[in-house]
């Protein structure tokens, strides 16, 4: 009895080793297939960071050319739209009341000159008293005022350019009556030009006067703009905390306008030995960041494993990071990820830990410090 229990435990033992063995081997035959991964092996670059921030662009002098007198306007000499040089014609106001006041005051000052070296000549003489000549003197200085009185009046219904810039859409029309401070015409002086924008009062520190910037605006593709800090306000906003910049760019060309808003960043020093890979290599987490590094599989004897084709096997690793700045497409890498290191690029978010990988480098995801997409 006994030779036949042991003999009967030895056989489920048998069966149940055997059953286990199948299973394994099913289970190995029935395994998914290696996951098709592109990969990068990780390299040290010079790094250009920046300080990214959205600004306003407006003129270094703007105005809405206007008149301090009331009158009807009898001469337009400009277009909309047309550049301007300082003292350039603009609008003419009727000045027939004013030009006759002025021949009056003058007719008032040459009696007042003869006058004058009449009793110039017999107070030489001692013919006249001191009061008679001082009288004249008098009558002459205010004469003489009231002319460049009249003269000046003339001249504020002259409206001319009071710098170059450009000119906008003409607001007034021949003929029509304007009142005291009505508009005529905007005029914007274009090159250069402002951009005022705000930073975080944690970035003070890394922004100076002259340090140099790059801008974009938006609906002018695929132009870039140059220029450099030239102040930083002494304030910092009470309610955001933020510290308001203006830099002044170049606009030889007038393709900026006030008004528009910008993407700006601030140029800071170059770094070098930055780690830097795809934004899409990375996979991100609540508990942690991380990416997956390609190895080669190595069995119990430390040698690597070997598929069907003679080839060695490759499995992916997890590996957490911490991460940096990004520019366009990258995103530096502070630690977790060294030279050397193959790291997937695409396909994460179907791996885990020891899966197998097919390396298929045919297409790569983008990888642009500045990328320009089709549709922005």
């Amino acid at each position: 009895m006994i030779m036949a229990v042991v003999l009967f435990i030895a056989g489920l033992g048998l069966f149940k080793f055997m059953q286990i063995r199948a299973g394994m081997a099913m289970g190995e035959m029935f395994a998914p297939p290696p996951a098709a991964v592109s990969t990068l092996v990780a390299k040290p670059q010079t790094w250009q960071p920046v300080l990214s921030a959205v600004g306003s662009l407006k003129a270094v002098n703007g105005v809405v050319v206007s008149t301090d007198l009331a009158g009807i306007v009898t001469e337009i000499a400009f277009e909309s739209g047309t550049p301007a040089k300082k003292g350039d014609l603009l609008v003419k106001l009727d000045t027939r009341q004013e030009q006759a006041q002025l021949v009056q005051a003058q007719a008032k000052l040459d009696w007042a000159k003869l006058n004058l070296d009449r009793q110039k000549d017999l107070y030489a003489k001692k013919t006249v008293a001191q009061s008679d000549y001082d009288a004249a003197v008098t009558e002459y200085r205010q004469d003489e005022a009231a002319v460049d009185n009249a003269k000046a009046l003339v001249a504020r219904k002259t409206i001319t350019a009071p710098f170059d810039g450009l000119l906008g859409i003409r607001q007034v029309n021949l003929g029509q009556y304007i009142n005291v401070g009505a508009s005529i015409v905007p005029l914007q002086s274009l090159d250069p030009i402002y951009v005022d924008f705000s930073i975080p009062q944690q970035q003070l520190v890394q922004v100076a006067v002259g340090k140099k910037i790059r801008l974009k605006a938006s609906g002018i593709e695929g132009k870039e703009f140059e220029g450099e800090i030239t102040s930083i306000d002494s304030l910092v906003d009470l309610a955001t905390r933020n510290v308001t910049v203006e830099a002044t760019v170049k606009n030889s060309e007038a393709t900026l306008r006030p008004g528009m808003f910008a993407n700006v960043e601030v140029l800071l020093p170059q770094q070098e030995g930055v780690i830097s890979i795809p934004s899409t290599a990375i996979n991100y987490a609540p508990y942690g960041n991380s990416v997956f590094i390609v190895k080669e599989s190595k069995g119990d004897d430390g040698k690597p494993k070997m598929d069907k084709a003679g080839k060695p096997v490759k499995i992916v690793e997890e590996q957490f990071i911490k991460t940096g700045a990004s520019r366009g497409d990258q995103v530096s890498v502070l630690s977790g990820v060294k030279e050397g290191d193959e790291v997937v690029t695409s396909g994460v978010f179907k791996l885990r830990a020891k899966a197998p990988v097919n390396v298929n480098n045919v297409v790569q995801p983008g990888n642009d410090p500045n990328p320009k997409p089709p549709d922005t």
